[in-house]
């Protein structure tokens, strides 16, 4: 079955005329030694660029380019655990991901789509809306998520990076959008997806125990007893947020291993990256590695031959006479119709 959905897959994706509109085709480039550490210091001569195994003439931008930082966060029934480790978080995102001079937005997604907030510099503004996320409905509509995150960043200004970030699972749940259709807009923007995805079965486990004052709304918590007869807060332990829960639900994500994992697909062909994280240190330092390499990056282009309308073309990038490192990239771009 999983072979079956994934030759549909592409068969779906080679069918489909997705086309470039860029003058130019962008190819953020990451390069790693024999032990996974960046390498900077290259020049645009010991890079070479294939496309259709072809090599290509390019140039290296050493402009800083800000970003534009869209955070999607699923937050479905059984996303409690992962929602309460973002709660800190948002200092990273704007500190280390999107950077000076860049902007975030934060949007979150279930049986819809919320923006909670939209493109800023201002860390509190960040911060404030990944606390006020709460859990709402059992959908997971990644596609409807990037569709409008892909949105979002086309209205933005041009000479900026384009970046999405999703906090999700793996694979969607009843979206509207379809495949093709987000495909063709991500081809079309330039715009790398880094993926950070969990298990929602082993989540409400990663968590610390939850009393009565932790679940009444946070206007009403009572931070500690403020004098002798003020009221203390309520310890009363409860138990743990399990999700969705039982046989049903069990059967139904049985099913869903069958549908193609959007982590991947989506990180591998716009040259960014799907990192596993369980506890919230795992997932602070996935954020941080995702800052790393967005900042590490050589940001190559080159102007496209042409070619047969609707053609994907197949680029690569590989470092001169050094094969011992490893040039990462998006897997390639949709010739102009």
């Amino acid at each position: 079955m999983r072979v079956a959905a994934a030759i549909l897959l592409f068969t779906c994706l080679g069918c489909a005329q997705f086309k470039s509109t860029a003058p130019l085709v962008v190819a953020p480039t990451t390069v790693t030694d024999s032990k996974g550490r960046f390498v900077d210091g290259l020049a645009p001569g010991d890079l070479i660029l294939y496309d259709n195994n072809v090599p290509q003439a390019i140039q290296m931008d050493w402009m800083t380019y800000p970003i534009d930082l869209v955070v999607a966060v699923q937050t479905s029934s059984n996303s409690g655990a992962v929602i309460d480790k973002l709660g800190g978080s948002g200092i990273l995102f704007t500190q280390l991901l999107a950077a000076d001079a860049g902007e975030t937005a934060v949007i979150s997604f279930s049986d819809e789509v919320h923006l909670h907030q939209d493109f800023t510099g201002n860390p509190d503004l960040v911060i404030h809306a990944l606390r006020m996320l709460r859990m709402e409905g059992g959908g997971a509509h990644m596609l409807d998520a990037l569709r409008q995150a892909l949105l979002m960043l086309e209205r933005r200004p041009p000479g900026r990076r384009r970046i999405i970030l999703m906090i999700a699972e793996k694979r969607d749940r009843s979206s509207q959008a379809k495949l093709p259709e987000v495909m063709e807009q991500v081809e079309r923007l330039n715009a790398a997806i880094y993926w950070l995805t969990y298990s929602p079965m082993l989540q409400p486990f990663t968590v610390k125990p939850k009393t009565a004052e932790d679940l009444k709304p946070e206007a009403e918590r009572i931070k500690g007893p403020q004098c002798a007869g003020c009221p203390a807060p309520d310890d009363t332990p409860v138990p743990p947020d399990l999700g969705p829960g039982g046989y049903l639900y069990a059967i139904g994500e049985l099913i869903r291993l069958h549908q193609p994992d959007l982590s991947s697909l989506f990180a591998r062909i716009t040259g960014g990256r799907t990192l596993n994280f369980l506890k919230k240190n795992a997932l602070e330092q996935a954020i941080q590695l995702v800052g790393e390499e967005v900042h590490r990056q050589y940001i190559l282009s080159f102007e496209p031959k042409g070619g047969e309308p609707g053609k994907f073309h197949a680029i690569r990038v590989a470092v001169k006479n050094r094969p011992e490192l490893q040039a990462k990239t998006r897997e390639g771009y949709w010739a102009l119709q």
